[in-house]
């Protein structure tokens, strides 16, 4: 299936691609909710979103990063990924579904083994503690 460039998920590639962390505020809508694998509470909003999209960038893009397979609905996309974290091979998904105007509305992201999703929970809080002291993830 071919993707015209502004579908979400072409944006979303693009985003990441280029690492243009700023652009995930045209792409996602005001409202957006984020759903981590390791936070029992979903993050509303899309500052928070943002915050959170922009550390799981940080600590999931790796060299080793890229998806491995895609489905697309009409106003959802399930992209399966592949990684390697400290050492770790890391098996996920992004579950993205957007509004009409092609905004995400709602992101969120599973991972497995135990093994993954305890290396991704450490990860993301020193990438999330970084953010919000002023760093840089």
């Amino acid at each position: 299936m071919s993707l015209s460039d502004e579908h979400p998920v072409a944006r979303w590639h693009r985003i990441l691609r280029d690492r243009d962390l700023a652009a995930l505020h045209t792409l996602l809508d005001e409202q957006a909710v984020f759903h981590s694998p390791v936070v029992h509470t979903p993050q509303q909003g899309r500052a928070l979103v943002v915050g959170y999209l922009t550390a799981a960038a940080a600590v999931l893009a790796t060299p080793s990063f890229h998806y491995v397979r895609q489905i697309v609905g009409p106003q959802d996309a399930l992209l399966e990924f592949v990684t390697d974290l400290d050492g770790v091979q890391v098996n996920g998904i992004d579950l993205i579904r957007w509004n009409e105007a092609g905004r995400i509305v709602e992101f969120k992201v599973m991972v497995r083994p135990l093994k993954a999703m305890q290396a991704v929970q450490r990860c993301m809080a020193e990438a999330l503690q970084r953010l919000s002291a002023g760093g840089v993830a």
